[in-house]
């Protein structure tokens, strides 16, 4: 990210664009966050999982804590990259994300044990992230992150002291399929502990997610605005029950209740609309 404040500028833009447009995946380096407090960080995760190797919380001390602050502001800094990338205004993302409370952001610590017989289980399946823009602060040493790319598996190298970058469903929507979000998983390794420390940066949850109106009519006719409207938080209560499918039925889904829903307060007959679409997607999938 150095690049991004001398000559070198226009180019590094450029790589950030092409790694949205067409791999929704980046990895991220001299982003501001210090190796020294990434160093601690990481330490003190593996401590806590070494001494407490079934836990599915994580420890709550202050570098933690100082480690999250930067990551929110790091993750604002790059919406606002990609605006300037997309031909948005400074700070629309960021306030398409807001709804009545603002953007939410949060941070999941996992750890993924050696397997003896990794052939045997899947490890994290495969999935798009629903939200808009996650960040992860991946092991250093032990891989196990792949993303989906014409049909072929790739891995995503552990990086020293990177920060991986990966694009979720809400900035496809906005960008109106102009950034994609990419199917991706975590294989199981035979050997070492790999961590990892995923942030989310998400719409709040009465969010409404639609096109940008700006982007929409750059297209021609036929690429008119092909996402639907939607409250993020009805999305949320799809994606609960069909994580590990395609996207795409999910935004199929949405479209078919956007004229149903209110886009203001949540439908009161959103819970049946819902199952109603998961059981048509059953049956479509069968």
């Amino acid at each position: 990210m150095e690049k991004l404040n001398g000559e070198e500028r226009a180019p590094t833009m450029e790589k950030i664009k092409d790694a949205c447009e067409n791999w929704g995946f980046f990895e991220l380096v001299n982003h501001g966050i210090s190796h020294e407090l990434m160093d601690t960080v990481e330490r003190l995760t593996k401590e806590h999982y070494n001494k407490n190797p079934r836990s599915r919380t994580r420890s709550q001390e202050g570098y933690e804590k100082e480690f999250a602050e930067k990551l929110e502001k790091l993750a604002e800094q790059l919406l606002d990259l990609l605006c300037e990338n997309v031909g948005l205004e400074k700070g629309y993302l960021k306030k398409a994300f807001y709804g009545s409370k603002g953007p939410t952001f949060g941070t999941k610590v996992s750890n993924y044990p050696p397997c003896p017989r990794p052939e045997l289980i899947k490890g994290l399946r495969a999935h798009t992230d629903a939200g808009g823009i996650i960040l992860l602060f991946q092991d250093n040493k032990v891989s196990g992150l792949q993303l989906l790319k014409d049909g072929e598996w790739i891995d995503v190298p552990p990086m020293k002291h990177s920060i991986v970058i990966n694009i979720g469903d809400q900035l496809e929507v906005i960008t109106n399929g102009k950034y994609k979000s990419v199917m991706h998983r975590v294989i199981a390794q035979p050997d070492g502990n790999r961590m990892s420390i995923a942030s989310f940066y998400n719409p709040g949850s009465d969010a409404v997610m639609y096109p940008a109106p700006a982007l929409v009519d750059k297209e021609d006719d036929q690429q008119k605005q092909v996402y639907p409207k939607f409250v993020f938080e009805d999305y949320m209560k799809l994606y609960a029950g069909l994580k590990f499918q395609a996207k795409e039925p999910r935004f199929e889904a949405m479209k078919a209740m956007e004229s149903a829903v209110n886009l203001g307060p949540i439908a009161n007959n959103l819970s049946s609309l819902l199952q109603e679409r998961r059981l048509c997607l059953c049956e479509l999938r069968c």
